[in-house]
């Protein structure tokens, strides 16, 4: 209006709001009261002090959308969608189909996602160190082939051929 007040009380207006959002069979949230120095977090519904948040400048009050605990989790469920295609439930499908131990060491808990670097196309969860293996031999198998001969120790020791003349294997 002319004067800057609005025709109807916030209390009416919001009511208004509610009916019409209602009607158009949308949900509106009822807002919930706190106290001072604490927010409620819409994923978790809990009510937490501030040190439960992370810090946001560019909110209203700020403070993050959702507390510590359920942005961490939202993040992680974030990564593996955008990164591997993967939901939550199939990323604890596929843990449980390796009985949750890794697919390489079978003794280390499957911790990480393995996938080919060049199609992308998930191969399976490792272990930490495995992973990192796998990564540091650049998904060669030749290389890796190399690697477990040399481990068994069967590459790499000359044999005699004619006295002074070592063969190394190919």
């Amino acid at each position: 209006m002319r004067d800057g007040l609005q025709a109807y009380c916030r209390e009416c207006s919001a009511e208004y709001y509610r009916q019409r959002q209602e009607a158009k069979g949308k949900a509106v949230r009822v807002k919930v009261p706190v106290a001072r120095g604490h927010k409620r977090c819409p994923q978790c519904c809990e009510v937490k002090p501030h040190s439960d948040w992370e810090r946001n400048k560019s909110s209203s009050d700020g403070w993050s959308s959702y507390c510590r605990e359920c942005r961490a989790e939202r993040n992680r469920v974030s990564y593996f969608q955008r990164k591997y295609g993967l939901s939550p439930a199939e990323l604890e499908k596929l843990i449980a189909s390796q009985h949750g131990v890794c697919c390489i060491c079978l003794a280390a808990p499957a911790e990480h996602v393995d996938h080919c670097h060049e199609t992308g196309k998930v191969r399976g969860v490792l272990c930490f160190s495995c992973n990192a293996a796998l990564g540091q031999f650049k998904d060669r198998p030749d290389a890796i082939r190399r690697a477990a001969a040399y481990v068994e120790g069967t590459a790499w020791k000359p044999t005699l051929v004619a006295p002074g003349v070592y063969q190394l294997p190919s």
